[in-house]
């Protein structure tokens, strides 16, 4: 049954292959079922109202495409097939796109799998920000959570969050334990929900990419390219080859600082202070090459719809060319230092694991997946330019624990380091950007690329002129019910060093 609809499926034009398929409420959970076993994983689901006219938009990537289910629900219908038994990992989406835009997702039974509130921390029941009839909240109120409890002899519970000692944003992690063995771990987030969608709606659409490259400071170039792209898309136009070529090279360079900085506060977490100064100096060195060139240590606006806001010079390209020369050996020279660590090797195996059955039953992606045997990466499988003309392989591992997600970082850290210097010495000549229109026809377009964490998706509505609606997803959103998972039958003291190794985004989750 499932070639029969995608044949009806329409191709998108763009840089990642990219399809349409409109379904109707009879039919989708039957076609969605049939696209999982077919090997599809899901992306991303979101829903959203158009006028009085509610959709739910599923984003699945099966083979080298991305494949848009587009669900069109009866008008004014306020509920549409649950699919958190095919898909698990959409379980938090549904519930998100309950609270947002008051579209409750059921079960074939007619019931509700988890009727809890995912976003929604003290906003009235009858409020929904995305309803298009929905009035403005005016009366606040702050809301218990009905953690799930686990019984038994000897087991209590932990409560961490959501304000923690670090400087990092809120979150709260219940653990029921039993001594210090991890029995349950539930997560709650959504604290700093930042009501993206509705501020991008009202935002022109010359002005928005900013705002996108901020959402989250770690990854602005893998948003900002993925927003260009969606953007480029609903325009029509395509960009120069020395624009690919140069967003290719922030985003290696951005896969660098954060793996730097990670492979650094993992050996801390371990014991082990000394690569912590290590790998901060080499991080340093980076965001101040960075700086350098384009005045933004984490190189937010340099990159804009229609290519790039700045070019390279060959002065330039030549001195990253040696730094990068530099930093392959040192990194060579740190990961043997880390692999003869007996202490922290000992950390390292055998904790956090998620074995490859699990990885691909709840939809783990990115660097996660890859550790746990899941393959899957945007620059590789959609043979988007210039990724398709350059000399990268895959990293993947099997063992799935903190081990293989460290060596998972430093297998991309001297990759990337290989690519750049592919990508200085093939540099195409010729302009970094052409102009976009002034005025854009009624019309979508989708984004993805491949960040640091995972995939990143943009989705962009255009009607006269102006943002009907956008939709950004962080592939934190996939992962972070994968670490619950991780954590169970290790020991309270290992949760930050498994935590560290996924390295999750708050700031992407709560958009």
């Amino acid at each position: 049954m499932t070639h029969h609809w995608l044949e009806q499926a329409k191709t998108m034009a763009g840089p990642v292959p990219m399809r349409s398929l409109q379904v109707d409420v009879q039919h989708y959970r039957d076609v969605v079922a049939s696209l999982k076993a077919e090997g599809y994983r899901c992306v991303s689901l979101m829903g959203y109202w158009e006028g009085i006219y509610p959709s739910i938009e599923l984003a699945l990537t099966g083979g080298h495409e991305l494949l848009l289910v587009l669900l069109a629900l009866p008008m004014s219908s306020l509920d549409f097939p649950d699919i958190s038994d095919i898909y698990p990992c959409t379980q938090r989406m549904q519930r998100a796109t309950y609270d947002l835009c008051g579209l409750r997702a059921r079960r074939p039974e007619g019931d509700i799998a988890d009727a809890r509130p995912w976003l929604n921390h003290g906003w009235p029941d009858s409020y929904f920000p995305l309803h298009p009839a929905s009035e403005k909240a005016s009366v606040w109120q702050d809301r218990d959570y009905d953690f799930i409890s686990v019984s038994g002899a000897g087991v209590h519970e932990i409560a961490v969050g959501p304000v923690h000692a670090g400087i990092i944003e809120p979150g709260h992690f219940r653990f029921s334990v039993v001594g210090e063995k991890v029995l349950r771990l539930e997560q709650r987030l959504g604290y700093t929900h930042r009501g993206t969608a509705q501020t991008l709606s009202m935002t022109p659409w010359p002005d928005a990419g900013k705002l996108v490259g901020r959402l989250c400071g770690d990854s602005t170039v893998a948003y900002s390219w993925a927003w260009c792209m969606a953007l480029e898309q609903a325009a029509g136009i395509s960009i120069p080859p020395r624009a690919t070529w140069l967003r290719a090279l922030l985003l290696e360079r951005e896969r660098i600082a954060n793996h730097l900085g990670d492979l650094g506060a993992l050996a801390n977490d371990a014991g082990w202070t000394l690569p912590l100064s290590w790998l901060s100096r080499l991080r340093e060195d980076c965001l101040r090459e960075q700086a350098a060139w384009c005045g933004h240590r984490l190189l937010m606006d340099t990159l804009q719809p229609g290519g790039c806001s700045l070019d390279i010079s060959d002065d330039r390209a030549m001195e990253w060319q040696a730094s990068l020369e530099r930093l392959e050996q040192e990194i060579i020279w740190i990961q043997h230092r880390f692999e003869e660590h007996g202490g922290m090797q000992d950390r390292f195996l055998g904790t956090g694991c998620v074995s490859p059955e699990l990885a691909l039953a709840l939809g783990l992606s990115g660097l996660a997946g890859r550790a746990s045997g899941q393959g899957y990466d945007v620059r590789v499988d959609s043979g988007m330019a210039p990724y398709d003309q350059l000399n990268l392989h895959k990293q993947i591992r099997s063992e799935g624990d903190v081990a293989a997600r460290v060596q998972i970082r430093f297998a991309e850290v001297l990759s990337s380091i290989q690519l750049m210097s592919q990508l200085l010495a093939t540099l195409p000549p010729g302009p970094v950007a052409v102009s976009m229109p002034s005025y854009l026809v009624d019309g979508h377009g989708h984004g993805w690329v491949e960040g640091w964490r995972g995939g990143v998706l943009v989705s962009l509505y255009i009607r006269s002129n102006a943002l009907l609606r956008v939709h950004v997803q962080d592939p934190s959103w996939l992962n972070w019910p994968v670490l619950e998972y991780a954590i169970m039958d290790n020991i309270v003291a290992d949760f930050p060093l498994i935590n560290k190794s996924f390295n999750l985004a708050y700031a992407g989750h709560d958009l």
